[in-house]
């Protein structure tokens, strides 16, 4: 049974347009990258790669997410490993 299905149901129960407006907010981030900082960037990449309506705008963003690690890879690696992202951890 997955933790996070409970939580769901409860959270859309209480909004139900919580995921379109998560969207959103994704798809406004990626609309202006220059904008934004890299880590929001990739946030609102997962987003779009775990919750896109289309499979192209999924590869789009996860296209998105190798572009920023090619252009900041030891960063991104020295975050990783100092647990800023603790789900990358190695």
């Amino acid at each position: 049974m997955s933790v996070s299905q409970p939580f769901r149901s409860h959270r859309d129960a209480i909004d139900p347009g919580w995921r379109a407006q998560r969207l959103a907010e994704a798809r406004a981030v990626l609309a202006d990258v220059a904008h934004h900082q890299d880590g929001l960037i990739r946030l609102a990449c997962r987003v779009i790669v775990s919750h896109g309506e289309t499979a192209r705008e999924r590869k789009d963003a996860a296209v998105l997410l190798v572009v920023l690690e090619a252009h900041s890879p030891v960063q991104h690696r020295h975050r990783r490993r100092s647990g800023q992202y603790p789900e990358a951890s190695s």
